[in-house]
């Protein structure tokens, strides 16, 4: 029985690797997966899921417009599995639809995204990925500061910053994964 999958974590804690791992055993058994990822992440290229350990493959891409069960209705011939990246980035419909490629294409989709943004918002795809999902997996990293990273700390030239538009696209240079206890001791020094 197919599932929908909402694999989540901080920023650094391996999600498109583990994406891209998975992607390699699908393939290795000759089974045909399908990757998309968001087209607001343009970090290494548009339409390419890479890891920070240099492991990359491309991908197709989605925007709010985009309706992944019609997309994945033409380019399903064979497809055994939908990866996902940058899931945060799904609309609630998108979420919804992929829903549908699980039930009705009996089709496996796993996701992997944020669960929320550097001032601990959710995102809407993540919201409705935690309603809908059948197994919700946490992708665990630790906060170099304490405990379990939890949340993702936006650094301009190496100080937190609190305010901002929601969505900053950038990697190690730009976010920092800490635990909630670090987070609002930040927040209290400088936001």
């Amino acid at each position: 029985m197919a599932k929908l999958y909402f694999r989540y974590s901080t920023m650094g804690a391996g999600k498109s690797l583990d994406l891209l791992k998975t992607a390699y055993n699908y393939e290795e058994t000759d089974k045909n997966v399908l990757l998309l990822t968001s087209g607001l992440d343009d970090r290494y290229g548009v339409g390419k899921i890479s890891s920070r350990v240099g492991i990359s493959k491309e991908s197709y891409v989605f925007d709010e417009s985009t309706n992944i069960y019609e997309f994945v209705v033409e380019h399903s011939f064979g497809i055994e599995c939908v990866l996902i990246d940058e899931a945060q980035f799904l609309t609630k419909e998108q979420v919804w639809q992929l829903t549908d490629i699980v039930d009705k294409l009996e089709c496996n989709v796993i996701t992997y995204g944020l669960r929320s943004d550097f001032k601990g918002e959710p995102f809407e795809g993540s919201i409705y990925l935690m309603t809908l999902a059948d197994k919700i997996e946490e992708l665990k990293t630790v906060c170099r500061y304490g405990d379990k990273a939890s949340m993702n700390m936006r650094m301009v030239d190496n100080v937190p910053i609190f305010d901002g538009d929601k969505v900053m696209i950038g990697g190690n240079d730009s976010y920092l994964p800490v635990c909630r206890t670090y987070y609002k001791k930040m927040k209290e020094k400088y936001g």
